[in-house]
């Protein structure tokens, strides 16, 4: 077909040097694409700061009774709820850092300083999708629906699996107004279908009706794809975001109304040569080019050495087993009986267990905040917990036999009073989480041979300086200092440097430090992640 022909008339490049592989397991055989080496390359492009991303809430009530339905559905899926959470943090956060990038900005203008903003190179390549960084945190790029293609900026998002774009059927809401919209009048390939569909992220929540029609990929022309057509964004998440919707490239099992996902139908349409797709960032400051997004396969000339694969252990997610995680060499002893982990490109910040990343922080020196019921327990009960642990008591029993939790058989739970209404005092719970918090702490201190006062002293400390769910602030002029974070993953130490986990806004003394750790609890049976 001629459109199909013209659509399809992109090159290639490639940027950037963190490598993420990802493969889906599939039955059938794939021929090459129309690459020389059988690679669709999506460059990535970077943005300014000053161009952040804001939260919002879901409406509650209204005329948008579906959006709050599909909230309830999002609720009830811990790990997708857990992945929204991390999500609505890091948007906290670069709303925060871009601020302080602008507070930066009018000192220079205003106050006689001369600044040294980098700007974007070039323009963007017809055959190119490139994918725009903002701040090293988030990548999105462009795709093209129909044909011919009408081209939207999109996020990568391995933590989802639809394809959404703004519809020109949106007339409500105002982020339509800024953002191009999919007209299905001005494609030759549009199929309709009209199934009402729902998406809620956590900062944001998206409703319309799916459609059908092609989408451009770099070079790849997906026939017949299912997409919503999004007719309701609410609030200001979508109205202020540089991306105007996002493709999901997680598995089918976490797609709204089991829609085939993009990446399913490139592989059983034999678009790709290899069932795997991968990301490479580029996170030099010069370039303005950001990395690239491959599909089918990895490209050679931008890692070295040999890629360490692991199995996935749930589908839906690209979710993975991981060994322990280690501090400057030594082993935090959080994850040695293994935790599941996993890859979601949609969220930029290292998520994990309240009881890890407090031990992180600590160690690099970021602020916190103190928890009072935690330092309350050390004071009252910290010397009888560490005589329970030299007994040898269980740590799963300490709690309960200081009478701070229940205990069920496995571990401990609130020994709060329940209320008439069936529910359970809160400060009950916020103790009982303390005191098992701080077993978890006393223990890993006492296995180190470490002495009572010594870690009394550390445990105390880790109370009064917990993560602050807002963004932990690092001294810039300790970072280089600041000691290695290394994660297990499929028998393989994966170390990241202080550079690579802090992220720096400014330069000189205006310059700010944001810790890239976030803490995140999510309970048994799915939990610890």
């Amino acid at each position: 077909m001629p459109c199909i022909s013209a659509c399809q008339e992109m090159g290639h490049r490639t940027w950037g040097p963190i490598c993420i592989l990802l493969s889906v397991l599939s039955a059938s055989t794939v021929l090459a694409s129309s690459s020389s080496d059988g690679l669709v390359r999506i460059p990535l492009k970077k943005r300014s700061i000053m161009e952040s991303i804001y939260g919002e809430l879901l409406p509650k009530t209204g005329p948008l009774a579906n959006l709050a339905a599909a909230a309830r559905e999002f609720i009830d899926d811990p790990v997708r709820a857990a992945i929204a959470q991390a999500r609505e943090r890091e948007h906290q956060m670069l709303a925060e850092a871009a601020a302080m990038e602008r507070r930066r900005q009018y000192f220079w203008s205003y106050g006689g300083g001369t600044g040294n903003g980098s700007s974007l190179r070039g323009g963007v390549r017809s055959e190119l999708v490139p994918l725009k960084n903002f701040l090293n945190a988030q990548y999105f790029g462009q795709i093209g629906v129909g044909c011919p293609p009408q081209n939207f900026t999109v996020v990568f998002d391995t933590g989802s699996a639809n394809l959404w774009v703004p519809s020109a059927k949106c007339y409500f809401s105002l982020a339509c107004l800024f953002h191009p919209k999919y007209e299905s009048s001005l494609s030759s390939t549009y199929k309709p279908n009209g199934t009402p569909a729902s998406i809620h992220y956590g900062t944001g929540a998206i409703a319309g009706f799916y459609s059908q029609d092609q989408v451009t990929v770099g070079n790849l022309v997906v026939q017949d794809q299912e997409f919503i057509e999004a007719t309701h964004e609410p609030g200001f998440t979508f109205l202020l975001a540089k991306f105007d919707g996002i493709l999901g490239l997680g598995f089918q099992e976490i797609s709204v109304e089991g829609s085939v996902p993009v990446w399913y139908n490139m592989v059983n349409q034999r678009l790709v040569q290899e069932p795997v797709f991968s990301f490479w960032l580029n996170r030099n400051p010069i370039e303005g080019d950001g990395g690239e997004i491959v599909f089918g396969g990895a490209d050679p000339q931008h890692y070295k050495g040999s890629h360490t694969y692991t199995r996935v252990t749930r589908k839906g997610y690209w979710q993975f087993e991981m060994g322990d995680f280690l501090i400057g060499g030594k082993s935090t002893g959080i994850c040695v009986d293994g935790c599941a982990a996993i890859a979601d490109s949609g969220t930029s910040l290292i998520a994990g267990p309240l009881v890890a990343i407090a031990q992180i922080h600590e160690q690099i020196g970021a602020a916190g905040v103190v928890n009072h019921e935690c330092k309350q327990v050390v004071a009252g009960y910290g010397q009888q917990m560490l005589e329970l642990l030299k007994a040898q008591t269980p740590p799963a029993q300490v709690c309960s036999k200081i009478g701070l939790c229940a205990f069920d058989g496995k571990h401990g739970v609130s020994a709060g009073i329940e209320s008439e209404a069936g529910s359970v005092d809160g400060m009950s719970d916020a103790i009982c989480n303390a005191c098992e918090m701080i077993v978890f702490w006393m223990q890993s201190e006492l296995n180190s041979n470490k002495t009572k006062e010594g870690t009394l002293e550390y445990v105390d400390r880790l109370c009064g300086n917990m993560p602050d769910p807002v963004g932990s602030h690092v001294d810039c002029r300790h970072v280089d200092s600041l000691q290695t974070v290394a994660f297990s993953i499929g028998g393989r130490a994966f170390e990241l440097r202080p550079e690579q986990y802090i992220l720096k806004v400014g330069e000189g003394f205006m310059a700010h430090c944001i810790s890239g750790f976030t803490a995140l609890d999510i309970p048994p049976p799915i939990g610890p992640l």
